[in-house]
């Protein structure tokens, strides 16, 4: 007997921006079909009209295509498959095991708060089954157990007689969302619903939908939820979730997928990195936690810069473009002279060779914006960072205290001095490449100290505290540049009075 293709779908409901929670629920739907060499399917349940939105379906799309969760059939949208639902509401109207209910909403408002009350779960036994056209359709679920073997959580047994008469539908052409998924499941040939497990209370239904209709029931997967520091649901108080957030603070695809692969799921090895295409051999279902999975915003850190490392730096460099131009550092330049066209977003600039630093006009180009990369790729964790950390690169002037400059318990007159020493030694230098700075510093240090000569000129040409070595910058700097900052050092005010209180 040949064996039933596996089919997996993502459905999301265009109300929002993709949730991480939503993008990792596609991720495992994807893993488990292409490893199973089955399909994955989109689907937009954009039957709540009010709420969906075009915008928020274009964000779906984009980031998992940004992701690299490509879908092999799709995107269906519900908004466009109402005369399917109609063929099987009006069956299950006609079979009596739906029916209009037309009790109001401060009816049903009433009975809820007496069943509270009670201590009773909240359900509704229609009374009254009207048969007018009004109100809302519901379904009568039959008085009896329903189970089903989750392939995370084992078996899983509900009682039918707590469920009530669940609404189905507003009326014959407006599915509600518990009978629409059926449907869908079902014509759709779904093999696997692998869903979070705030579903679980849905799935009792859905199973007793598909039994009145005689429909094939397939396997179940509920997910753990993703938790936020507070091991609450993960939500907009513990920060940003949307995947567009991540994407825009330059968080990779690929650190993406790997971090959140591991939020639920456990390789069975002390392994940290995964490719996709090392996820698609490695995943199951089977270790697939039960528990909630803790968001951490530091692994995710760290994979990313894991990921920033390993990069090529022509590629790494591109990426790094938008944000020096979101950062007002360059603009990309097209043409030359008054023809030249300046751009205010990067993107544009990908195939653009030259710069120009917006301080000071000054025409860079591509080359030297790698060697500035170049030094950042070790130490950045998402790409948003390279504007603060490079920016005295394009700054035509730093600004920073004057107590920056002292080393330990140095003197602001030792700091003067040791400038003074490092302006004269360096204006001499014929070659100026880290090498040659090198061998022409290193010896001082022997006299006058590394920290108190090579700190002094460190602040010197960045204005930070945190940076690379002083030798990588002054030669990306170039002579000019450096031997400029180390004289507006010596020019920063308050050194000169300072020194003077000093005498």
């Amino acid at each position: 007997m040949k064996s039933q293709e596996i089919r997996v779908r993502f459905a999301p409901s265009p109300t929002g921006p993709l949730h991480i929670g939503s993008a990792r629920t596609a991720l495992f739907n994807y893993l488990f079909a292409k490893q199973n060499k089955g399909k994955f399917i989109l689907r937009i349940e954009d039957t709540d009209i009010e709420r969906s939105g075009k915008k928020y379906e274009k964000d779906i799309i984009d980031n998992l295509k940004w992701l690299g969760l490509n879908w092999d059939e799709g995107p269906y949208r519900q908004s466009q498959r109402t005369a399917i639902y109609q063929k099987y509401i009006e069956k299950l109207l006609d079979s009596k095991q739906a029916f209009w209910c037309d009790h109001t909403k401060e009816e049903l408002e009433k009975e809820k708060k007496e069943q509270i009350a009670k201590k009773q779960a909240p359900r509704h036994i229609c009374n009254r089954k009207g048969k007018a056209k009004k109100g809302i359709i519901r379904f009568h679920c039959p008085d009896k157990k329903i189970f089903f073997n989750d392939l995370i959580r084992g078996r899983l047994e509900f009682d039918g007689r707590l469920l009530g008469d669940i609404s189905i539908a507003k009326d014959e052409k407006t599915p509600l969302y518990n009978f629409s998924v059926v449907i869908d499941d079902y014509e759709m040939k779904m093999s696997h619903i692998i869903r979070g497990e705030d579903h679980i209370s849905n799935t009792p239904k859905q199973i007793l939908l598909g039994q009145a209709l005689d429909f094939p029931q397939p396997q179940f997967a509920h997910l753990p939820l993703i938790l936020g520091p507070d091991k609450s649901k993960l939500s907009k108080r513990h920060g940003t979730v949307s995947v567009s957030w991540y994407k825009e603070q330059g968080y990779l695809p690929e650190a993406m997928i790997n971090f959140m692969v591991l939020l639920g799921w456990n390789p069975g090895t002390t392994k940290e990195i995964f490719s996709l295409k090392e996820l698609i051999k490695e995943f199951s279902l089977e270790r697939v936690q039960k528990g909630g999975a803790i968001f951490n915003l530091q692994r995710l850190d760290w994979l990313n810069g894991h990921y920033i490392r390993q990069m090529d730096l022509d590629n790494l460099t591109k990426l790094c473009l938008p944000y020096l131009v979101q950062d007002k550092l360059i603009v990309p330049v097209w043409g030359q002279g008054s023809k030249a066209k300046m751009y205010a977003v990067a993107p544009d600039a990908f195939g653009v060779k030259e710069y120009k630093i917006v301080t000071t006009k000054e025409l860079i180009d591509f080359a030297y914006l790698k060697k500035i990369v170049a030094l950042e790729q070790e130490r950045l964790k998402k790409l948003s960072e390279i504007g603060e950390s490079t920016k005295f690169f394009f700054l035509d002037k730093l600004n920073y205290p004057v107590e920056l400059l002292i080393w330990k318990k140095m003197t602001l007159k030792q700091v003067k001095n040791n400038l003074d020493i490092l302006e004269k030694t360096l204006s001499k230098i014929a070659k100026f490449d880290r090498k040659s700075l090198e061998k022409t510093l290193m010896p001082l240090t022997k006299k006058y100290g590394s920290g108190e000569l090579l700190w002094p000129l460190r602040v010197a040409l960045t204005g930070q505290k945190a940076t690379p070595g002083p030798f990588e910058i002054a030669e990306i700097l170039g002579k000019e540049k450096t031997l400029k900052r180390i004289q507006q050092a010596k020019n920063l005010q308050g050194l000169s009075s300072y020194l003077l209180l000093k005498k």
